[in-house]
């Protein structure tokens, strides 16, 4: 009887060991179907336009849910004579654990063209990617999941001046990628008024925040911690990348001040 009852223990706990091989991050942030559109603009022109999208259906990878999560930046047809932009990135994040399996980035910058995907074996810790395999710490993220996994922190507990460390892979190793915690700040866009959280990434590579400068990123002060603003420093000065549209969230903006004509 005692072996029958070691056998099951044994097996449970080998189910157990199974189900939770990779942590879990809770996240009331977003969900499948998210959709996020952005006026880029150069001082007072709208120079393109770029949106994050998060598939209205999971994909599967190792065997476990994922979000399929694409960003894209295009300048407008219009300007293309004066500096071409058709970037777009790719991330498959694992539902339950807010990590990456796989990366693409595809950039299309004036002449310089780049095509990259890694493959992440989070089991061996290894990147298979198109320039050869590396090896890489446990939850090691692709710049596009560093920022949804920081989109599911409660922000409002970390004091301002905090940084927050994560770590991404791009260009053949693992670079440090820091967090920095301004402050709070209500600021107005095309989408609304909203009251947000001001974080500063301290990126040295990755491309999609690639700049001569700071970057600084509004987030709605809320659950779903949207990016409602973009700044960044580019060679000929700076650009804005300003919410227009949402759809598809988890819940409710609360952040979002409603203007008098809503009430």
């Amino acid at each position: 009887m005692k072996s029958h009852v070691a056998a099951l223990v044994l097996l449970f706990a080998g189910a157990t060991t199974a189900r939770d091989e990779f942590r879990y991050v809770p996240n009331e942030a977003y969900g499948f179907g998210e959709r996020l559109e952005y006026r880029v603009g150069y001082k007072f022109i709208t120079a393109g336009r770029a949106y994050f999208q998060i598939a209205p259906e999971p994909i599967q990878r190792e065997g476990r849910p994922c979000y399929d999560i694409n960003f894209e930046v295009r300048s407008l047809e219009a300007l293309d004579w004066l500096y071409r932009v058709r970037d777009r990135y790719r991330t498959v994040l694992d539902v339950a654990g807010i990590f990456p399996w796989e990366f693409e980035q595809h950039i299309r910058e004036g002449n310089f063209h780049r095509d990259f995907h890694a493959r992440f074996d989070q089991r061996n810790r290894k990147a298979i990617t198109t320039e050869g395999t590396f090896d890489v710490p446990p939850y090691v993220h692709d710049i596009v999941s560093a920022f949804y996994y920081v989109r599911t922190l409660n922000l409002g507990t970390y004091a301002k001046g905090s940084i927050i460390q994560l770590q991404n892979f791009f260009d053949r190793q693992t670079h440090d990628l820091g967090v920095r915690i301004l402050g709070r700040q209500t600021i107005e866009v095309e989408a609304g008024k909203f009251r947000c959280i001001v974080i500063e990434p301290l990126i040295k590579e990755g491309g999609l925040f690639k700049s001569e400068g700071r970057i600084l990123i509004w987030l709605s002060d809320d659950e779903r911690k949207i990016p409602v603003k973009v700044s960044t420093r580019i060679p000929i000065g700076t650009i804005d990348a300003e919410l227009t549209n949402y759809s598809g969230l988890r819940g409710p903006l609360h952040a979002r001040i409603a203007q008098p004509t809503e009430r």
